[in-house]
């Protein structure tokens, strides 16, 4: 496996358990700044590798009327001040090409949306800016299909990438995880990430805004770290009830020092058994 190195986190095989973690959306400078600070000392208390997210645009809400965010100017200052601020690794996604040269200035990792993972000139105008890529599979996608849209990106120059599982379409308005998925995409010789609380959404479910399942989070998040994934990516709010986005899906931030503490416990079981098999041991 390719292990992807950002700052003084190291994402792949032998190394700890990756969190990616923040709000789903900027929805003021101080929040941004009040999350990241506690997010990063349950962090740093658990000794859990951190990587801030936040996007700076919402650009595929459901409803004309749903908050999007400061823009890419804003976002990105905020963003900047955060990663001067706390000493993070930022990750925040982008929509459109011209977007990806301006976010390499300021973000460690740009995330392509699952929705838009097929998007040839997205996916080149991001490769060249050399940075770390996480690319989430399209909810449309089954894992093997994949391969076209890593191909794109090594092809253009840009092996610097993290691969992220975030649930697939089942009928309407819900999405399901298949575990299998997670051994399946770590085949491609890159970290693989799980997006718990993007899986949990039930997209359009909420008459305008989309629902979720935030409950299931916790038997997600031990069973994606069961399977050997190398980071866990969640949405975190101090008050989903009322977070501008993705409320209904987002763990809340009381309950993630406890997470992360079963989740390192389960992540250590699982390195120490890969260990123990390994042949060169």
């Amino acid at each position: 496996m390719t292990n992807i190195n950002k700052s003084n986190i190291t994402f792949g095989q032998g190394n700890p358990m990756v969190l990616i973690a923040g709000p789903c959306v900027i929805e003021s400078e101080g929040h941004a700044h009040s999350l990241a600070q506690k997010i990063r000392e349950i962090a740093d208390k658990t000794k859990t590798p951190y990587v801030f997210k936040a996007s700076f645009d919402k650009a595929n809400r459901t409803s004309i009327n749903s908050f999007r965010g400061p823009g890419i100017k804003e976002g990105l200052r905020i963003l900047g001040d955060i990663k001067k601020d706390y000493k993070l690794p930022i990750l925040t996604d982008i929509h459109e090409p011209r977007h990806a040269e301006i976010a390499a200035e300021v973000v460690d990792v740009i995330q392509i949306p699952a929705f838009l993972c097929r998007q040839t000139d997205l996916l080149f105008a991001a490769s060249k800016t050399g940075k770390t890529l996480n690319i989430k599979k399209g909810q449309f996608l089954a894992p093997l299909d994949l391969k076209h849209v890593i191909q794109k990106i090594t092809d253009s120059g840009n092996s610097n990438l993290l691969i992220t599982e975030r649930g697939t379409s089942f009928g309407y308005n819900n999405l399901v995880v298949d575990i299998r998925s997670l051994p399946i995409l770590r085949t491609f010789g890159f970290p693989v990430i799980f997006d718990v609380t993007h899986s949990l959404q039930l997209p359009g479910a909420g008459d305008g805004v989309t629902a979720g399942q935030a409950e299931f989070i916790d038997p997600l998040a031990s069973a994606g770290v069961a399977a050997g994934v190398d980071g866990i990516f969640m949405e975190v709010h101090e008050d989903p009830k009322s977070a501008k986005s993705d409320g209904q899906n987002a763990l809340q931030l009381d309950r993630l020092e406890p997470l992360l503490k079963k989740l390192t416990l389960i992540n250590d079981a699982v390195k120490s058994s890969e260990n123990e098999t390994d042949p060169k041991n």
